[in-house]
């Protein structure tokens, strides 16, 4: 099959074999230069549209209710949201090597250490986020369903998740180019949508706020120290951001799309997350949507509520989109879009738990906290590698699986990539402070929650010592 030569932003904006409208067929495949394009400023848009989000006012909201001044809360998510930076950094790695995230693991985990690496990160951590998302979308729906008069029951309930995950795998189904159309739109319209909300959040907002019982020595150090594990866990999770720059032209300078993908994601999630401590400063964030909710104009609820599940989608569509890829990279004998379904699949009946069994705020709290473990490691071996490397990927050579090829490495496995995972792993672990489980340093040094410092350098650096050591990763 031939393809047609396109323009450099018709490329990107969907205008060649990949059209906006149409089902994406290509996978984890290397992407032709004919039919690459567009410029990397193009990516603000793409990651902007999934991060105006309502969850982003929860998490926000969390650190108030912690006990955190709002000075102290603004510092966490200014730093805590740095960390969009390794996401920006590795999706540099898309146009340089043409193909997903999940084959350019190939490099740092070897052709068979991958594909066990991706069943956790590239399927189960992302079926948890797809559900984390689902489950937001799904309390803002389920009131709007309530409002209209349908019963508040469990039968609505998970009709209203089915419904939105159905129209979430639609995006994902579609596709690459759809989803930078789309996306491009979707990021200005629900920021107009979110800045309302802003408003009305500022006009109400008490700048003199001070918790009752202000948090001191050993208590504040352990809430900044679960603060960020919070709010880092969300730009750690996206180690799928080359998926979504592979389209990009080879020559496409890296530090424009680093920088473009860190900045679309950065400034709306310092934004809306600080509109979501503001809001905690008066209102019972305890139940966000219905404290937001009050004051807004009736006529406007239903417009927020609409904007809330629409940003879900984006973000899910994403992640659903990318996760498909994961399963291909692993061997499974799926297409993309059956893959799409399967991983939808999961994700809801993750929802449906999360909704009908767990509390809301706890679902989202524990899951930040936990998926870090494994999510800062993991992003902290990418970003390694790709610096070492100085980012010079061959996408043919990564496409090889036989053995004996450039990433079989040792029986298929890099063991200096494996033994980083592990290593930053076990040292997350045991800084984690969760409200149902704190680990043993975490409890010896005051219940402080180190564990996103603690994993990313300890993978950091046993990734560099082995491979040197090793010298499995050539010097450039």
């Amino acid at each position: 099959m031939t393809t047609q030569p396109t323009t450099a932003a018709g490329a990107l904006e969907g205008q060649g074999s990949e059209r906006t409208g149409q089902l994406e067929t290509r996978g984890i495949d290397l992407i032709p230069a004919d039919e690459r394009g567009g410029r990397p400023r193009q990516l603000f848009a793409v990651w902007a549209a999934p991060n105006v989000s309502y969850l982003s006012l929860v998490v926000g909201a969390t650190l108030i209710l912690m006990g955190l001044t709002l000075p102290q809360a603004i510092g966490i998510i200014l730093a805590g949201n740095l960390l969009w930076i390794c996401t920006g950094v590795i999706a540099a790695a898309g146009p340089a090597a043409g193909t997903s995230g999940s084959v350019i693991s190939r490099a740092f985990h070897g052709v068979i250490g991958n594909k066990f690496v991706l069943v956790l990160t590239g399927w189960l951590i992302a079926a948890a986020y797809l559900a984390l998302n689902w489950s937001a979308a799904s309390v803002a729906g389920i009131g709007l369903a309530t409002r209209t008069g349908l019963p508040d029951n469990a039968a609505v309930h998970a009709t209203v998740i089915v419904l939105i995950a159905a129209a979430t795998l639609l995006i994902a189904i579609y596709g690459y180019a759809t989803i930078v159309r789309l996306y491009t739109a979707l990021s200005v319209l629900l920021t107009v949508v979110f800045i309302v909300v802003t408003g009305y959040v500022l006009a109400g907002t008490d700048w003199s706020y001070a918790p009752a019982e202000p948090l001191r020595g050993g208590a504040l150090v352990a809430a900044i120290g679960v603060g960020f594990a919070i709010i880092a866990s969300t730009p750690l999770s996206y180690s799928n951001s080359p998926d979504l720059a592979r389209y990009l032209p080879r020559d496409s300078s890296p530090f424009a799309v680093a920088g473009w993908t860190a900045l679309g994601a950065y400034v709306p999630s310092v934004l809306f997350t600080t509109v979501g401590a503001l809001a905690a400063t008066t209102l019972d964030m305890t139940d966000p949507q219905a404290a937001l909710e009050g004051i807004l104009p009736g006529w406007f609820v239903p417009v927020f509520v609409i904007a809330v599940v629409v940003n879900t989608m984006a973000n899910n569509g994403m992640t659903a989109y990318s996760a498909s890829l994961s399963i291909q990279s692993v061997g499974v004998r799926l297409a993309r879009i059956p893959a799409v379904l399967t991983i939808g699949i999961l994700g809801t009946a993750m929802t449906l738990y999360a909704i009908l069994v767990w509390d809301f705020l706890t679902s989202v709290n524990t899951m930040l906290q936990l998926v870090v473990v494994v999510t800062g490691p993991a992003m902290a071996v990418a970003v390694t590698d790709l610096v070492m490397r100085r980012n010079r990927y061959n996408g043919p050579d990564l496409i090889e699986e036989e053995r004996g090829g450039p990433f079989w490495y040792h029986r298929g496995v890099h063991w200096s990539g494996i033994l980083a995972l592990v290593s930053g792993g076990a040292a997350a672990l045991m800084w984690v402070n969760t409200t149902f489980w704190t680990a043993p340093l975490a409890r010896v040094m005051g219940d402080v929650d180190l564990s996103i410092p603690a994993g990313m350098v300890v993978a950091a650096v046993v990734y560099w010592a082995a491979a040197r050591i090793l010298r499995t990763v050539p010097r450039p």
